[in-house]
């Protein structure tokens, strides 16, 4: 059995466990990651992020092509298989790991693939592919192992037709109907999805409305717009029994309903990849999701071990574990880091919604006196001239000092939109103003002169008062 002796090891390769690695080599640490999975990349470039990006892309442009009449000339709508669609999604994560795998020798980064349990506070056992083992000893320890969908123990998804937000990938066949139980991001995301592809889609959410972080106008756009694309959305509804035949799923809901699809995609949460730690070995424990607890320093109650990413719950972005493992590694060498609490909301349904700051309800509840300047896409040029017509950019200010306390974005680029307003929102007082959007002068034309636009809109409702 080999030993092998480290500064900092980081247990997964996803985006907190890469930059935790990366940031850490270039302070001088000697530092190994340890992967399960032959490919580096975690979740987020295999199963999640980049996969479900790289789909909505294929979806969007095959949107594009069927709906805008200039196409016509050409042909017929055209459809495509999800097999198909997912062709071009494999060649990104292809990409994706090829350039992620050149990051570890670049920094001199020892890459492990095998399981990793704690044997002791210092120390690793590392289960080989080949059978071996291997101990790994080190200073300090970063578990950065990721979440999987949270499987309830009473829905078989060893059925054919019933998957997970994983497992969907590698189905097979293009569904005419389909369920979607939660309504989370990501059931919102397949949602869109599904029903740009032409199948019948029923998402299953058990709240009020859908995304309740989200401002409230946002969360009713998004409503409005599935539905629009022929999505039936079911709030206040859980399942009571799932039934899986050899012609599809049926969903028997508490309330009596019984809905039935050729598929089911379990959307109902997720659960901390920590069950095959070892935890026990450092007198550690995950809560019933299989997260961590951590402090301001992503410092777990074992006072070497560090843990960032899904696996410590909230915010659960790749943005976010990308900062968290930055931070993480300037907190083990002890130079100072950031908490990573003001990252932005990306969700990419069709259309996609990104948002930064406060929403209306939070500001009404705290008797913030604010005002709103909204644009709509429809009526930008750029909109006009690329089809995206649907959405808008609202942007909440104070009353008083303007200065800017959210920014809420529906509709085409949302995502890369709202980091205009972001980067003058962390501008500190007096410079976090609405006025700075109306004192510049916006290229002409672009989806990011909708800020002008709409604080044009909030400022002539100020002067009005």
């Amino acid at each position: 059995m080999a030993d092998s002796k480290y500064d900092l090891v980081v247990i997964g390769s996803g985006p907190a466990g890469e930059a935790a690695a990366m940031s850490a080599a270039k302070k001088g640490l000697r530092v190994a990651v340890i992967e399960r999975s032959s490919s580096v990349g975690g979740n987020c470039t295999h199963k999640g992020t980049i996969p479900s990006k790289a789909l909505r892309h294929s979806v969007k442009q095959l949107m594009r092509y069927n709906t805008q009449s200039v196409f016509r000339a050409l042909g017929e709508p055209r459809r495509l298989t999800f097999p198909q669609v997912m062709q071009t999604v494999n060649k990104v994560i292809s990409y994706q790991v090829e350039m992620h795998t050149s990051f570890y020798a670049r920094n001199r980064v020892d890459l492990i693939t095998g399981e990793a349990q704690f044997r002791d506070a210092n120390s690793v056992v590392v289960q080989l592919v080949d059978g071996a083992r291997e101990i790994i000893t080190s200073k300090k320890f970063v578990v950065a192992t990721g979440s999987r969908p949270y499987r309830p123990a009473d829905v078989d998804f060893d059925h054919p037709r019933i998957y997970d937000s994983d497992t969907i990938l590698d189905m097979e066949h293009t569904p005419q109907a389909i369920i979607i139980y939660g309504a989370g991001v990501i059931g919102c995301e397949y949602a869109s999805i599904f029903a740009a592809l032409g199948m019948k889609v029923d998402l299953i959410n058990s709240r009020d409305h859908l995304l309740e972080f989200l401002d409230d106008e946002i969360s009713d756009a998004l409503s409005y717009h599935l539905r629009d694309m022929g999505v039936t959305v079911r709030h206040r509804e859980e399942y009571a029994r799932v039934v899986g035949t050899d012609r599809g799923v049926t969903m028997e809901m508490q309330s009596g309903k019984r809905i039935s699809a050729d598929a089911l995609l379990w959307c109902n949460g997720r659960s901390g990849n920590t069950s095959k730690l070892g935890l026990e070995n450092i007198g550690l424990e995950a809560n019933h999701r299989g997260q961590l607890a951590v402090d301001e320093h992503y410092c777990t109650s074992v006072e070497n071990v560090f843990a960032v990413g899904d696996v410590i719950g909230w915010p659960s972005l790749a943005s976010a574990s990308y900062d968290q493992g930055r931070a993480v590694a300037a907190a083990v060498v002890g130079r100072g880091h950031r908490v990573i609490e003001d990252a932005p909301t990306g969700i990419y349904t069709l259309p996609e919604i990104s948002s930064v700051g406060k929403t209306e309800s939070e500001l009404t509840k705290a008797k913030v006196p604010y005002e709103v300047g909204r644009a709509l896409f429809k009526h930008t040029a750029r909109a006009q001239i690329s089809g995206e017509r649907v959405g808008m950019l609202k942007i909440l200010f104070h009353i008083e000092t303007h200065e800017i306390l959210g920014i809420h974005c529906f509709g085409a680029e949302a995502a890369e939109i709202v980091h205009i307003g972001q980067a003058i929102m962390k501008q500190p007082a007096p410079n976090n103003t609405i006025d700075f959007f109306v004192n510049t002068t916006f290229n002409y034309p672009t989806m990011a002169e909708a800020y002008r636009s709409a604080a044009l809109d909030g400022l002539n409702r100020v002067m009005r008062l």
